[in-house]
């Protein structure tokens, strides 16, 4: 073996190559999942939810390029914009929205694809968000682990969540911020692979007794670039997408040190602060904020949008040094920030981050009661409904994995369990700051990913390494394959409580297993 190839092993790890077959069951997951999330996805067609808001603000931006004010002589927008009426926009002013705009204009794109007033056109984009991910959280998997097995594993755990699942048919932001926080974590797997083979050849062709110094610059890196997209793509949909950027940062600036460290560079974190990190802020943090600036340009060429002539309305105020537009831009963050801060309004289904991976108050989208003999009802009384509860089996593992992933981090030094924290570091720890604020359980699809990653690797260490004798393989298996089927048991059984189903109350009522979930 060669030096380079020795490095190659120490960086990278003995993998098995990754031939067709290690797409085969992501890609068959994502199918199935992909069938069951467009299964019937305009139903209901009534705006559910949140949907309110980002339904018609994506409608708005197609019309005008920035969210419009509803018409105040208009008192039930929502009856009109189902029944097809979407012109409901005071046609000179904007309305101040507290999110940015790339989710809505995500959603915009299935409603110009389908129409504005079809409810599978609000619902697409999401609906393919979901399904993809499905595909990228496989595969990430089993990048990871290197085990086509694992990855499998992780997409069914995916595909047959019931969280992810209502989240994936209804048009709100959450589901998108997952889904670019997702695409950025495997673009940087891709680039943590990449950079260290070229670190390998790079060292591996020196003399062999000789320990570098330094090391050279290790390219363009384009996948980190997309990350920086990515991620300023995250950011522009939600500000948590923020977190991500802090925690994905910090992850991959701590692999290149390790790749150094382990190619036996002297002077490893000199190098990577000095070579790596100033490159590292270009790609993602200057690339992320690029991205975000560009997703405002419907509201820089509008003359309507909230707060857009805020700068030539208030002379000398604000951030002076600012031109007049990036000033306006400024205090309407401002704005923004005080009022998502300072929210603290009561709602019923409001629920506390300690209670989020464990599914305490699961979020109710969507409920009627129809009676007998209306709308498919056959007993006195019916519900249908739609509620964000999870597959319980897999959220209550990996909440568990949360401690299994913290001991393999910091004990054991396995920097996979270090990469599925910083999802949760950056996509769940992070609300802990906002306890105070009017928040919902059903944020938790955002770093949802890592609670199937963390669940996975669980269910990895069950297995067992590929060198245990073969009837600990087999208990493993075992164990495993009880785990999943009782998911798929579980998914099934909440079946129609996700897709609003007409069903007795009764049946419903057997679907709420605990008081706080009414």
């Amino acid at each position: 073996m060669t030096r380079a190839e020795a490095l190659r092993a120490r960086l990278l790890g003995h993998r098995p190559t990754d031939r067709l077959w290690g797409w085969f069951w992501p890609l068959l997951m994502a199918a199935l999942g992909g069938i069951l999330r467009f299964w019937d996805l305009g139903r209901p067609h009534q705006l559910v939810f949140d949907e309110t808001y980002y339904v018609k603000q994506a409608s708005s931006l197609i019309d005008y390029g920035v969210e419009m004010r509803v018409q105040s002589a208009i008192k039930s927008p929502d009856a009109l914009f189902t029944h097809g009426m979407t012109a409901v926009w005071n046609s000179t002013d904007g309305d101040m929205v507290v999110h940015p705009p790339v989710g809505k204009w995500c959603i915009a794109v299935g409603e110009l694809i389908f129409g504005q007033g079809s409810s599978v056109g609000w619902r697409f984009t999401v609906a393919l968000m979901g399904t993809l991910s499905i595909l990228m959280v496989g595969r990430a998997a089993r990048r990871m682990f290197g085990s086509t097995a694992l990855g499998g594993i992780a997409a069914f755990l995916l595909a047959f969540e019931g969280h992810h699942f209502v989240l994936s048919r209804t048009a709100i932001l959450d589901s998108i911020v997952m889904f670019w926080g997702l695409a950025a974590f495997c673009a940087l797997l891709l680039d943590r692979d990449r950079t260290r083979a070229r670190l390998a050849d790079t060292v591996g062709a020196l003399p062999a007794d000789t320990a570098p110094r330094w090391t050279t610059w290790l390219g363009g890196r384009p996948w980190r670039w997309a990350a920086g997209v990515l991620l300023g793509l995250c950011i522009g949909t939600k500000w948590s997408g923020l977190y991500y950027l802090a925690a994905f940062g910090i992850m991959t600036i701590w692999w290149d040190m390790g790749a150094r460290r382990a190619a036996g560079i002297r002077r490893w974190f000199r190098s990577a602060v000095v070579m790596d990190g100033p490159y590292a802020v270009l790609t993602l943090v200057l690339t992320a904020a690029a991205v975000y600036l560009t997703s405002w340009t419907g509201w820089f060429l509008s003359r309507y949008g909230y707060d857009r002539q805020w700068a030539a309305q208030n002379p000398g105020k604000g951030i002076r040094w600012l031109p007049p537009a990036l000033r306006s831009l400024a205090q309407y963050e401002k704005d923004v920030w005080n009022f998502n801060i300072n929210l603290s309004s009561p709602h019923p289904y409001m629920e506390n981050p300690w209670g989020w991976t464990v599914q305490a108050r699961p979020t109710s989208f969507f409920y009627e009661g129809p009676k007998l003999g209306h709308d498919g009802c056959t007993a006195s009384v019916c519900s249908k409904a739609i509620t964000s509860v999870g597959t319980l089996p897999v959220w209550w593992l990996g909440t568990i994995s949360i401690f299994f992933l913290a001991y393999h981090w910091v004990v054991r030094r396995d920097w996979r369990a270090g990469a599925i924290m910083a999802g949760f570091i950056g996509g769940y720890f992070a609300w802990f700051q906002y306890q105070h604020r009017t928040i919902f359980g059903f944020y938790s699809v955002a770093f949802e990913p890592f609670v199937i990653l963390g669940c996975t690797f669980v269910l990895g260490l069950a297995l067992g390494p590929s060198t245990a004798s073969w009837a600990r393989r087999r208990r493993g298996a075992v164990a495993v394959f009880a785990f999943l089927a009782l998911c798929l048991v579980v998914f099934a059984f909440f079946w129609p409580v996700y897709t609003a189903q007409v069903i007795p109350q009764d049946q419903w009522q057997w679907r709420m297993w605990f008081p706080s979930w009414v």
